[in-house]
């Protein structure tokens, strides 16, 4: 008897934290970067594997990029990357967790621009950061897009000095997910 009322409670608890959560997520959303500089070859990748998840009813949101899925123009460049700057057999992925301020989705109508405050760890480095987006709902497709800058030394990215006049100090990030409800 004990055990059957344990299980209901624990059962009922479950569905008391499921009620209200609007979850939307992807396996597919986007994230390009570009560190180019004049006169040198582009430097530029993007990966459009990236999983993302937002609980509509607390403006939760998360983001995890592979950093092995990110494919560059140039082979080379590619293995640079992964084995040189971001070392990404040590630190696979990136992430990002944090809360978007002041979100209400029943209140989007159109392109809405809302902040975003979180954590961004990349390379074994955590960094806060708010970050603006622009944020549309389309029945059950919530749209967000980002653009923002970083510098790689901000995540203990070491540059060689043969090759940094080569790489642009700030790096151009630009994400985009499409969210399904769940």
């Amino acid at each position: 008897m004990k055990t059957t009322i344990t299980f209901a409670i624990i059962c009922f608890a479950f569905i008391v934290s499921a009620v209200g959560q609007e979850k939307y997520a992807t396996k597919t959303g986007q994230i390009d970067f570009e560190a180019s500089v004049p006169s040198f070859e582009e430097v530029k990748a993007a990966n459009s594997n990236v999983s993302a998840v937002l609980d509509a009813s607390t403006g939760k949101f998360a983001a995890l990029a592979l950093m092995k899925g990110f494919r560059f123009k140039v082979a080379l460049m590619e293995e640079h990357f992964n084995e040189n700057y971001i070392e990404s057999s040590k630190y696979p992925r990136a992430t990002f967790k944090g809360i978007i301020q002041d979100f209400d989705i029943s209140e989007i109508s159109g392109k809405s621009d809302y902040s975003i405050k979180g954590t961004f760890n990349m390379h074994g480095t955590d960094k806060e950061m708010d970050v603006p987006a622009v944020i549309s709902v389309n029945g059950d497709t919530v749209m967000l897009t980002a653009q923002f800058v970083m510098q790689p030394e901000d995540f203990n990215i070491k540059i060689p000095s043969i090759v940094s006049n080569k790489i642009a100090e700030d790096v151009n990030v630009f994400v985009e997910f499409s969210l399904q409800k769940q």
